[in-house]
């Protein structure tokens, strides 16, 4: 008789400084204007809520959400590129906002690029709407980018 290991779901773990490397990886390697090391120690010395996204095979992706009374605000989620297409964002979209409304937030807000599709497609199939536009919001390799502003009730 030989013993069949179930794999674990994938699940939030807090996000320390000690998991930078990995986390900095896998943001050069699907963002042309990556997040900064110091962009993601800030929003750890700061207290947001930084999640890594983990399976038994290792680290899928991680969110950074700050949480302002009760709204949060989704600053960053990202998913490893050779796990995109497997349902991972909206799980870790899910899970996030479980944690935020655990936390008494009401509503979740975000923003997104108008030229990011599948992120669009993501918060779109998640309930998200469009309440804003941001100007000139995010570089771009020709100037600047809006972001379209998203919210949904929790």
């Amino acid at each position: 008789m030989s013993a069949v290991l179930k794999a674990t779901a994938p699940r939030l773990v807090p996000m320390g400084t000690a998991d930078l490397d990995q986390v900095i990886s896998i943001e050069n390697e699907i963002y042309e204007f990556p997040w900064t090391r110091g962009n993601f120690d800030d929003s750890i010395t700061c207290g947001y809520s930084c999640w890594l996204y983990l399976d038994d095979a290792g680290l899928i992706g991680y969110c950074v959400v700050m949480l302002a009374v009760d709204e949060a605000h989704l600053l960053n989620l990202s998913i490893a590129r050779n796990r995109h297409g497997q349902g991972h964002g909206r799980a870790l979209l899910e899970q996030a906002m479980d944690s935020m409304r655990g936390h008494g937030a009401h509503a979740m807000l975000l923003e997104v690029r108008p030229s990011n599709a599948v992120g669009r497609h993501l918060y779109q199939r998640a309930g998200f709407t469009q309440v804003g536009t941001r100007k000139g919001y995010y570089p771009a390799l020709r100037g600047r980018e809006d972001a379209l502003v998203l919210r949904r009730a929790l």
